[in-house]
């Protein structure tokens, strides 16, 4: 009889679908596959999903993926699922939703984030910039002050990823991944910040958290079998804790050693930094303990929209536009022929905020310069280049406090665009790796999933052997001079720019 080749699935579950990888433990994937799944925005500045539409896609997408790989259940090792960061679910006594979840990219929290910074609390000592309204303690504040209904319903707060888990396996847990970097959780060595919970209005909410916190590659246990038979898999395969979509990614581009940074691209951008440094950096979040790997820390530094401002030109305009060809390759082709500069329109990337290095929720999008001259394909550039030089302003960030970065590892939407890529290259003058599985959330969990199955010693040694690199994009030096002064136009914008929005935000007078 033919040996079998064992198999590990990564669920990563995004802002627009979920999405299914099966490997072998060489790294070679088998099988992939997709299901979409849609977000409301019931007011501005909100955005919500619900949880039904989450585990429908993601047992389909499984399901194909298996199929697609040949695989027979037996095959299946383990499975493991990442999340959408800080998406917040409420759930009830029996484990079911207690209405929509909380999408991350949702503000409405902005209020309670501004007061849990302004209070000093030790506790902060990660977010000095700010506390985020995306993250989960001001959201679930912000339930017990606007819909004390569902607050008091409530029985357990999760993550997206924990509830994934827990429809996969039965096991309610809380993945230490993130509660380390959303919830204000010490890491290993640390754990609940319970006086600052108490002094900003939440005494005694750890108990509505699931009492077991989970490594990042730890087992959680059997899948259950009814989810077994849905999914078409063993009912040996091993549920294993995974995490925060951005971090586990980390893992798919072999960003697990100190001194290498990880840049996910997708409806929002992430710069995260592997170091063995405890030290703060103002304007970024972090250092982050044990989130990703013991004993080494995680800096962050993120835009809340970037491939979102994209999408939305393209729904909008985009498929207009595209004269019958694919309508991504039209904008992206437009775009390239205008000039650096976009003919003198300068765009702000905020259109749901800012969350580094301002981490200001009341920022909003914002473009100036036109002219009769300007067609929509400039403004199309403008926005792009916004969306290149609010990445670069995280970078000049970690330069200003001695946090070197000389390259960095992509994955994402931008990947399978060489010209988002180059002007990310060079407008930030550092050179650019892509692996050959771009799709790197969803096979980082599948990495974890390996390591929970006991496959590997541990994540780096992982990660090492089953990523590999596929090319290199370098910056133009050139391009690099032309693009330098509309980033200094960018931050000066900003600058100029955020007194009304804030006074727009809070309802005040326009300052004159």
């Amino acid at each position: 009889m033919t040996a079998r080749t064992p198999l590990v699935i990564g669920l990563d579950c995004g802002t627009g679908g979920a999405r299914a990888i099966v490997s072998d433990l060489a790294g070679t994937v088998r099988g992939m596959a997709t299901r979409p799944y849609p977000t409301s925005f019931p007011r501005p500045g909100w955005a919500e999903q619900k949880p039904t539409d989450w585990w429908r896609a993601a047992c389909e997408a499984v399901r194909e993926a298996v199929s697609l790989a040949g695989a027979a259940p037996e095959d299946i090792l383990a499975i493991s699922a990442d999340g959408t960061s800080s998406t917040l679910v409420a759930l009830d006594e029996a484990g079911a939703p207690i209405g929509p979840a909380i999408l991350w990219m949702d503000s409405r929290a902005s209020a309670q984030a501004r007061r849990m910074t302004a209070c000093g609390d030790p506790a902060l000592s990660r977010c000095r910039a700010g506390v985020s309204s995306e993250w989960m303690i001001p959201r679930i504040l912000w339930l017990k002050e606007n819909e004390p209904e569902i607050f008091d319903r409530a029985r357990w707060f999760v993550e997206m990823a924990d509830y994934i888990s827990f429809r996969l396996s039965g096991r309610l847990t809380l993945g230490l991944n993130q509660a380390t970097n959303r919830w204000f959780h010490g890491g290993l060595q640390g754990g609940w910040p319970t006086e600052f919970f108490a002094r900003i209005g939440l005494a005694g909410i750890t108990d509505r958290f699931p009492a077991d916190v989970l490594s990042l590659g730890a087992p959680i246990g059997p899948i259950a079998p009814l989810v077994a038979d849905a999914m078409g898999l063993g009912r040996n395969t091993l549920v294993v804790c995974g995490g925060t979509d951005a971090y586990v990614a980390m893992v798919g581009l072999d960003v697990c050693e100190p001194g290498r940074t990880a840049f996910i691209t997708g409806s929002s951008h992430l710069v995260l930094c592997m170091t063995d440094r405890a030290d703060e950096v103002p304007g970024l979040f972090g250092p982050h303990p044990d989130c990703v790997v013991s004993g080494l820390y995680v800096l962050e530094g993120g835009q809340v929209s970037s491939g979102s401002i994209i999408k939305w030109w393209h729904d909008h305009f985009g498929i207009a536009l595209s004269e019958g060809e694919d309508p991504y390759a039209a904008m992206m082709r437009r775009a390239a022929d205008i000039p650096i500069g976009a003919d003198g329109l300068v765009a702000l990337d905020f259109w749901q905020g800012n969350r580094n290095p301002y981490t200001d929720y009341d920022l909003q999008g914002a473009i100036w310069g036109l002219t009769l001259k300007h067609s929509p394909d400039h403004m199309l550039r403008a926005l792009i280049e916004s969306v290149a030089y609010g990445t670069e302003n995280i970078l000049r960030t970690l330069a200003a406090n001695d946090v070197p970065v000389t390259s960095l590892t992509a994955c994402g939407g931008s990947v399978r665009s060489r010209f988002l890529l180059q002007m990310h290259a060079d407008v930030s003058g550092l050179p650019i790796s892509v692996p050959k599985v771009s799709e790197a959330t969803a096979f980082g969990s599948a990495i974890v999933a390996a390591v929970g199955a006991g496959a590997f010693r541990d994540l780096p040694e992982a990660a090492s052997a089953m990523v590999s690199e596929d090319f290199v994009i370098e910056p133009d030096a050139e391009a690099g001079a032309r693009y330098a002064p509309v980033f200094e136009d960018y931050r000066a914008t900003h600058a100029a720019l955020a007194p009304l929005m804030h006074a727009k935000a809070r309802g005040n007078p326009m300052p004159t």
